[in-house]
């Protein structure tokens, strides 16, 4: 967004509350870098004209599993930030606005935020977060070709292909199956290629986070030029994502291991929320160490449900596991590692078999489960986590949301009232994994060593949350 063109600085020396107006138009670029800025000559309802600013762009809309992006204009009035802008909905000419609760015949926004609108409680962010939400319940957009009732499901399919600039309207791809990878380094192009491997996507996106330590990588993938693979470094790119991988970290030289967790915090403070606007029905992956207080910090920030913002956390050594209890001593049993990712993890096993057709479920704690987990931990004691290994578990999770598979996975998760933990904390637990993010399985009673292993990590956890700035 150009604040510093002659037009524009014309206009913008004439509002009355500049310097405030010009914070939140940075802000409005930070989160939605995609909006324009430009000047017209707005006439309003008796006729009377006026120079403004005024802003274009598209907000991008998830209806029925597909991805639209929806072409705006707002107005800025003169007393702006203090005043709501004036929204209209700027439909192609192939287009026909569907008149209902937020939009009229004309194409104006009627929208509680823009009625209520008390700033600095009030901005333009928070106004097209919910032109999203409630577009996304009733969009107002169909085809000229459609029914009088101009049914949604009519929604032109090129409406997901369009991007409009101060020049007009340009077609773009859209892909329904669109994947980003946040983050560079060892781990980051590990995911790339596993995802590219193991999931049918039509568009993976890969930003390098110019402020992370883990960077890297990107350069390589421009030279070799993959197929569906786009290199980015604007999260801009990201935009109508399915799922959100994010792998990035910031890691200071500090000692103290709360101010290296900060460093974390502070950088994921600058993208998540952008990637939660851009994507708001994505699911988020974590795989940002530490994970499980990384998922509970992008929870925290996104705003996004807690079903759909998940940690890598326990799922490799989930799979490793399960194929040990299969392999090595034929149990032929699902079984999953719980808790921390630390040494105070814990495994439990399925009632049901691997093949069962039944609802899966945690087997109780019991006295001849055990010796056989220990035996399995045991086997499984010096396999490390290395980046290709987590890369290829964050792709079996990627996979089961975009198929919507429904396989059960040890993600890192909202763990508040699971097995009677009453604190807000995150850490793995078996959550079963589709298009609508996860489902925890039920809790079960633990044996005493398991439960008291997994109630020090909640007390761990949490004392370390309260430490950090979100």
């Amino acid at each position: 967004m150009d604040l510093t063109s002659e037009k524009i600085q014309r206009i913008l020396s004439k509002y009355k509350f500049r310097d405030v107006a010009v914070e939140e138009l940075e802000k409005i670029n930070r989160i939605y870098p995609g909006m324009t800025l430009s000047t017209g000559t707005y006439t309003f309802s008796d006729s009377t004209q006026k120079d403004l600013l005024k802003l274009t762009g598209t907000i991008p809309v998830q209806y029925e599993g597909r991805s639209y992006n929806f072409p705006i204009q707002l107005w800025l009035l003169d007393s702006f930030p203090f005043t709501p802008p004036i929204c209209h909905l700027k439909p192609t000419s192939n287009m026909v606005i569907r008149e209902g609760k937020h939009v009229d015949a004309h194409g104006r926004i009627h929208l509680p935020g823009l009625h209520n609108w008390d700033h600095p409680k009030s901005s333009v962010v928070g106004l097209l977060n919910e032109m999203v939400t409630k577009f996304q319940e009733d969009p107002p957009l169909s085809s000229k070709t459609t029914t009088d009732k101009k049914d949604p499901h009519e929604l032109l399919a090129f409406v997901s292909n369009f991007r409009i600039s101060d020049g007009g309207i340009s077609h773009h791809d859209q892909p329904i199956n669109k994947v980003s990878v946040i983050g560079g380094g060892d781990l980051g192009m590990a995911s790339v290629m596993s995802i590219l491997s193991k999931c049918k996507v039509d568009k993976l996106v890969f930003i390098d986070v110019a402020e992370s330590s883990t960077k890297g990588g990107s350069t390589d993938l421009e030279i070799f030029s993959l197929p569906k693979v786009e290199v980015s470094r604007d999260i801009s790119a990201s935009a109508g994502s399915r799922v959100v991988v994010v792998t990035a970290n910031a890691w200071s030289s500090e000692q103290s291991y709360v101010t290296v967790v900060q460093t974390n915090v502070d950088l994921y403070r600058g993208i998540i929320p952008s990637l939660a606007r851009l994507s708001p029905s994505a699911v988020m992956l974590i795989a940002s160490q530490p994970v499980d207080i990384m998922t509970h910090v992008a929870w925290r920030q996104s705003g996004l449900p807690p079903t759909h913002v998940i940690g890598a956390g326990c799922n490799l050594d989930s799979e490793r596991l399960s194929h040990v209890m299969d392999i090595n001593l034929n149990t032929h049993k699902p079984a999953w590692v719980i808790g921390e990712l630390s040494d105070k993890k814990i495994a439990v096993m399925s009632n049901s078999g691997l093949n069962s057709s039944a609802s899966p479920e945690i087997a109780q704690g019991s006295s001849s489960t055990k010796p056989l987990l220990d035996r399995a931990f045991e086997i499984m004691k010096n396999r490390g986590q290395r980046s290709w290994s987590v890369g290829l578990s964050i792709a079996d999770i990627t996979n089961s949301v975009l198929t919507d598979k429904r396989k059960v996975h040890s993600v890192s998760t909202l763990a508040q009232g699971w097995g009677g933990i009453a604190v807000e904390v995150f850490l793995s637990l078996p959550c079963i994994m589709g298009v609508n993010g996860s489902t925890r399985l039920a809790g079960v009673s633990l044996g005493q060593e398991e439960d008291s292993k997994l109630r020090n990590s909640v007390t761990s956890l949490s004392n370390l949350m309260a430490q950090l700035r979100i």
